[in-house]
This record gives structure tokens, C-alpha cells and sequence, in this order.
């Protein structure tokens, strides 16, 4: 069997490759697809921080409207002697009203006068994102935030008082300028309740 071998090594064989044509077309072929997978990759790579930004931009309003959520919602402001007992804008001293929106003399983060009820949050707007302390937050200076205070005692909670109702509305505005809403709704209730 080694010598029958040996016989047909010296025959001429059809030649076994690729042609040039072959090895163009393989080069094209192979280069589409990776184009296509590179753009797809771009896309993502591009696309990858949007998600971060949802989601600073959800931290921010859910952290903003809980502490909304966790003030007194009385008829006076706390700092009224009276803000325990009224049952109505009547009970409160003058001064002392819960006008609906954000008072001048108020402010987050002051240790001497904060905003201290719910009402008191009604437009108001920082930017950029400050902590509680109202301290600036490294990585969140392109990010705003803004409340909306609205009145729903009546469409939310069926009653004929509209003020004993509050829709707050929170909307953060992330550095590429896309827009999170986030709701939620407070009631008033004893024994300041309607």
C-alpha cells in the first residue's frame, strides 16, 4: 500500500484554494457585517447614559416628593399657635395663612425659617439639585427640579372642600433635557380635617 502511494503523489491533482474573485467577495461580505455590528454598538454605547440620567432623575423626584409628602398639611403655617386647633384659613392669624404658594420668608434649608407644610412647596423650583440642607450635590449640577402644588379635594377625594385635596407634581429636568414627572396626593385630616 506505501508503493501505491508513492505512484499516485507524482499524478497532477486538481488544484484546492480559493481564487482571488472568492477571496474579494468573503473581504466584502465580512466587512458589511462588521460595519453593521459596529453601528449597532455606537448606538448603544451612545444611548447607555440615558439610562443613568432616568434614573438620577427618578432618585431626585422620589426623594424631592417624599419629603413634600412627610410635612404637616395644616390650615396655618406650624409656626401659628393656632396651626393645631384651626379647622379652617379663618382659624389661623392672618400672617399666618396658608396662602397656596411658596412663601417669601421661607426657605429649604434654612434653619431658622424652612419651608415647613406642604403648601409651602407650591412652585418651587431649584437648580441646581441641592440636598435638604440645601447644599449643592457633586454630579447633579446640570439637573433641576419643580413642584406644582394643586388643589383636588373635590376631583380626588369627592368632598365639597377643594382645599382638603393636594395633587403634588414633581418634575425633574435631567442635563439632556428630558422631563420626569412624578405625582402623588396628600390629604388633610384630623383633627385639622374638613
Amino acid at each position: 500500500m506505501y508503493i501505491n502511494l508513492l505512484r499516485h503523489s507524482g499524478s497532477k491533482f486538481r488544484q484546492a484554494g480559493i481564487s482571488l474573485i472568492e477571496l474579494i467577495i468573503f473581504i466584502v461580505i465580512i466587512s458589511i457585517a462588521l460595519v453593521g455590528i459596529l453601528l449597532v454598538m455606537n448606538q448603544t454605547t451612545m444611548h447607555s447614559a440615558d439610562a443613568l440620567l432616568r434614573k438620577q432623575s427618578l432618585a431626585i423626584a422620589e426623594s424631592l416628593l417624599e419629603e413634600v409628602e412627610l410635612m404637616p398639611f395644616t390650615w396655618c403655617d406650624p409656626d401659628d399657635p393656632s396651626a393645631v386647633s384651626a379647622t379652617s384659613y379663618a382659624g389661623c392669624t392672618a400672617s399666618q395663612q396658608n396662602a397656596n404658594s411658596y412663601p417669601a420668608a421661607e426657605s429649604r434649608g434654612s434653619l431658622t425659617s424652612p419651608l415647613d407644610n406642604v403648601v409651602d412647596y407650591s412652585n418651587y423650583t431649584m437648580s441646581p439639585v441641592q440636598d435638604i440642607n440645601g447644599v449643592g450635590i457633586s454630579g447633579l449640577t446640570g439637573y433641576s427640579a419643580h413642584v406644582a402644588i394643586t388643589h383636588v379635594g373635590t376631583s380626588y377625594l369627592g368632598v365639597a372642600d377643594n382645599d382638603a385635596g393636594l395633587q403634588i407634581t414633581v418634575t425633574v429636568t435631567a442635563p439632556n433635557g428630558e422631563q420626569l414627572q412624578l405625582d402623588g396626593y396628600r390629604a388633610r385630616y384630623a383633627p385639622n380635617g374638613t
